[in-house]
């Protein structure tokens, strides 16, 4: 048994966020907002095919700000999640992996994201 001080292991307030730990966190996260829009995907497809007076509330829901706000954080999160999910691909294949690569192309997922992102947004005529 050791009596002197000993060093504490690596967590997140000792290490400085990386583009890499980011994309990998915000990852994880999008998965899970995509499972939680799914079900909200379900609770739709099942309104449409009732209909009547729960349709009208759902549709009204999401014609507000805060529902356009969940529609667009929902494609936002299916955009990043499949974009990234690309870029796993390619690392499977052992293309991209030096480090300059991986940075380089996780910046270029974030610029795709908002790109792709807005550009279906203008595209269906959100907000």
């Amino acid at each position: 048994m050791t009596t002197g001080k000993r060093p504490l292991s690596p967590h997140l307030q000792i290490y400085r966020p990386q583009i890499t730990s980011v994309l990998s966190i915000l990852h994880r996260i999008t998965g899970f907002a995509l499972s939680i829009g799914v079900a909200a995907l379900v609770l739709w497809l099942t309104a449409l095919s009732v209909g009547g007076d729960f349709l009208s509330k759902l549709h009204c829901f999401f014609s507000t700000l805060l529902g356009n706000i969940a529609l667009l954080g929902f494609l936002f999160c299916f955009v990043y999640h499949f974009f990234n999910g690309l870029r796993h691909l390619f690392w499977d294949a052992g293309i991209g992996l030096e480090i300059s690569s991986v940075y380089k192309s996780g910046w270029v997922l974030i610029v795709a994201t908002g790109l792709v992102t807005m550009g279906i947004w203008w595209y269906t005529g959100g907000f």
